[in-house]
């Protein structure tokens, strides 16, 4: 036997609990399945210890609780966005039920809706919001297996600070904004770091007198639709360079390499103590310059077509990564590695939804959240709808819209 729920949301998160404000605004009945033991598991379990936001206070913006603190320009810390999102629970006395993992949605075959299978038994229901974001699993290339048994290897959502490594230098794989940020907490505690160096991109915590965010989102950047972007894929590319700890700062993969970080290409494969990198460090720092350039040209246009009255600025131009020679093979024994931080960023996986919804990538297919399955949704992906729909910022709006579709649809019985 299933117990029938109009809706069911799937993932406490961010997006489930901000459709579930506007449900329970609206008196419709509904559950949040979450299957972790407590609130806020992602920015609990998974941050490292000084983390913070890279956006500031004032995106803060989950419906009903926008940021009202008297640091709208700081940076919240992982146990502040913690307590943020555990009070917004209570406060709103959200119907989340911890410790229960989803394991299948399938159709209400001949009925209509859908069956919800889950480690606690089965639901019935009419509606299903799938909000478990897209960062299911840490992804870590097939080769790890063949590292030496006495390199320790762990994902950055593992990693919590530099003590807790053992002792010697560290390899960090990815230079993202994890990767980045990661890489700079350890140089600067002492510890020797090769960072294998990705093709994200670069921006600047300030320019022109406002951190970076106040010009996106002056210029309408955060409203820019999906169909906007060049290609389908374009909507997985890693987040730019930035960092919100100690106030907020730039990072800089030449300053990395002129405080000693040793910049490395793509790593390719491992043998023994060695491993095997692509050429391709002078290239994949060049579009993080490139991201930078095209990014401060697009605002001082702005400023220019506005006739804003802005003084100049120009920003340090750093080259001390294009002088390192490219490495191609490195022994790691020899340089005395005893930590790979595998910082490449999660794989999505949807595959508990039994139904025909996901594209040859294994993404699902759907507009702003609506599937082609009447009563399906998705919520709190990056690029739902624009740039801010996986964002503190922008995942209320994409709640409310998916919220007033079921709301509607009950309003019609």
């Amino acid at each position: 036997m299933s117990e029938y729920i109009e809706t069911v949301i799937i993932g406490g998160g961010q997006a489930g609990l901000s459709i579930s404000y506007y449900l329970t605004q609206k008196a419709c009945q509904h559950i949040v399945l979450e299957q972790s033991p407590q609130a806020s598991n992602a920015w609990r379990n998974q941050r490292w210890d000084s983390f913070t936001l890279v956006t500031p206070n004032w995106q803060i913006r989950l419906p009903g609780a926008e940021y009202q603190g008297d640091e709208p320009d700081g940076f919240m810390t992982r146990d502040e966005i913690v307590t943020y999102l555990e009070r917004y629970v209570e406060r709103f006395n959200l119907p989340v039920h911890y410790g229960i993992q989803v394991t299948a949605v399938e159709q209400n075959s001949p009925k209509a809706g859908y069956i919800v299978k889950t480690s606690s038994g089965m639901f019935s229901a009419t509606n299903v919001v799938v909000a478990t974001g897209l960062f299911q699993r840490p992804k870590i290339p097939s080769f790890s297996i063949a590292f030496p048994a006495e390199i320790k290897q762990l994902h950055s959502s593992e990693y919590r600070n530099p003590e807790a490594l053992p002792v010697g230098a560290v390899l960090v794989v990815g230079s993202g904004q994890s990767g980045c940020q990661i890489a700079e907490e350890l140089y600067q505690s002492g510890i020797k770091v090769y960072l294998c160096v990705s093709s994200a991109g670069r921006i600047p915590r300030r320019y022109r007198g406002k951190d970076i965010t106040w010009w996106i989102d002056k210029m309408g950047s955060y409203e820019r639709t999906v169909d906007k972007l060049p290609s389908p894929k374009a909507k997985f590319k890693g987040n730019p360079h930035l960092s919100g700890k100690g106030g907020g700062h730039s990072l800089n993969l030449h300053q990395f390499a002129r405080d000693g970080v040793v910049l490395l290409g793509r790593i390719q494969g491992v043998h023994g103590d060695k491993i095997t990198l692509a050429a391709d460090l002078k290239e994949n720092l060049a579009k993080a310059d490139k991201f930078e350039v095209d990014l401060l040209k697009e605002i001082n246009d702005y400023i220019e077509k506005n006739r804003l009255d802005i003084p100049k600025e120009n920003l340090l131009n750093l080259r001390d990564g294009y002088d390192m020679e490219e490495i191609l093979e490195l022994d790691l024994k020899s340089i005395g590695v005893t930590s790979v931080i595998w910082a490449m960023g999660y794989k999505f996986d949807f595959s508990l939804v039994h139904l025909s919804v996901l594209d040859s990538d294994g993404y699902p297919i759907h507009k702003r959240g609506l599937t082609n399955y009447p009563g399906l949704y998705l919520l709190g992906l990056p690029w739902l709808h624009t740039v801010k729909s996986g964002l503190l910022l922008g995942v209320g709006e994409d709640a409310a819209f998916i919220a007033s579709k079921i709301v509607a649809q009950q309003q019609k019985k």
